[in-house]
């Protein structure tokens, strides 16, 4: 990475100091304007609009509708953009079909598809097409991996479990810690590989590790694994489905260590059928954290709550950042509606692997390297009564 992870100085921010823009505003379903020359730039992106993982893809949608709605209203004269959002069921081959789709719809810049096995297909096609992409949650190494137009909003899978061991390691000094994987994930077992390295540079030891597949629903044997080595805080690298489930064994044996896990496991207090209660005191670091007081998180909460009603995930989040990104980029490069899409990507590729930041809701003063990886500093955040709130 260009800097070594810091801690960011929170400041509050409204929508128009984050980007130069003005008040965030409510946003509506028209993406204003008409893609192409002499109108608006077409933003795509695909994601699991359907299926079990479309509370990420809808979010995304949303978060990004919501930001090219409010620099619409808030700049009529000026750089104007579209927002198409194709459902890929976050699959690969969908993805690309969607892709495609979007393509031939005039897309000039890729928001990169939400999941990152469907990422890593579409992202093979936009290197191909020289289609400038910047992903919002798609983490895998492999997304960016080799193409010099592809960058990440979202942490890459490695830098996310070298940011949770280095938390706990600071924070949790004293804790027996274990932890449960998926071994058939890839974004799982490479937070995980990543988290053991980093944990145990620092001299210390895991006192239980179990591995176990996705789609798993019984983890007796790993969660009582984990109380006979005397785990007294768990790492949960994995998705919010398979964690509620752990969570569920975990109630039933009366186990009640500190669970600590990582992105993917926002929106664990949305899951149809899942007792919410299960999750009381539940850890995860993340970017965001809806409940943050600085004005730039209000401001974008409130307006996200008014156009969808209920609150942004921290892929909204992610999403809104992105579009707001895209759209500095493309005005520090001077580029307008009748550039080609292989102009803008020349363009915005020297920018973001050169010197350009952004600051946004999930990040301050926001850094990229030519690997297409991001540099900013995740939070921690706890469920308290049913609603996320900063770790103090």
């Amino acid at each position: 990475m260009k800097k070594t992870w810091t801690k960011v100085v929170v400041v509050a921010l409204s929508c128009m100091m984050v980007f130069m823009l003005a008040a965030c505003g409510g946003g509506g379903s028209s993406s204003g304007g008409d893609a192409g020359e002499g109108g608006a730039v077409l933003l795509g992106n695909t994601g699991p609009l359907t299926g079990p993982a479309a509370i990420y893809g809808n979010a995304v949608k949303n978060g990004g509708q919501l930001a090219v709605d409010e620099i619409n209203a808030a700049n009529p004269d000026g750089l104007q953009l579209a927002w198409q959002a194709e459902d890929d069921e976050a699959d690969g081959e969908k993805a690309v079909n969607a892709y495609n789709k979007l393509m031939d719809d005039g897309m000039k810049v890729f928001v990169g598809s939400t999941t990152s096995g469907a990422c890593v297909a579409a992202s093979e096609k936009a290197f191909e097409d020289r289609v400038f992409t910047l992903t919002p949650s798609a983490s895998q190494v492999a997304v960016t991996e080799g193409k010099d137009n592809v960058f990440q909003l979202c942490f890459s899978d490695p830098n996310q479990g070298v940011a949770a061991a280095s938390w706990v390691v600071a924070n949790m000094p004293d804790a027996k810690v274990g932890v449960i994987y998926n071994n058939d994930s890839d974004y799982s077992t490479g937070i995980f590989d990543k988290f053991k390295a980093e944990y145990e540079a620092s001299g210390k030891q895991l006192v239980a590790v179990e591995a176990s597949p996705e789609a798993n629903t019984d983890y007796q044997v790993q969660v009582n694994s984990m109380k006979n080595a005397g785990a007294d805080f768990v790492f949960l690298p994995m998705y919010y489905t398979p964690a509620s489930n752990i969570l569920i064994q975990a109630d039933k044996i009366g186990y009640e260590p500190t669970f600590f896990g990582v992105d993917g496991m926002d929106g664990i207090l949305t899951l149809e059928g899942f007792d919410t209660a299960l999750a009381e005191g539940v850890m995860l670091l993340t970017p965001f954290i809806a409940t943050s007081e600085d004005e730039a998180t209000q401001n974008f909460v409130a307006a996200y709550k008014e156009a969808y009603g209920e609150e942004p995930n921290q892929f909204a989040a992610d999403a809104y950042d992105c579009v707001y990104a895209v759209y500095k980029a493309m005005n520090e490069a001077g580029l307008d509606a009748s550039a080609s899409h292989e102009d803008i990507c020349e363009a915005l590729v020297g920018l973001f692997a050169g010197d350009f930041t952004a600051s946004g809701l999930t990040g301050a003063e926001m850094q990229w390297n030519e690997a297409g990886e991001v540099n900013k500093t995740p939070n921690a955040m706890v469920i308290e009564n049913g609603v996320y709130v900063p770790v103090e």
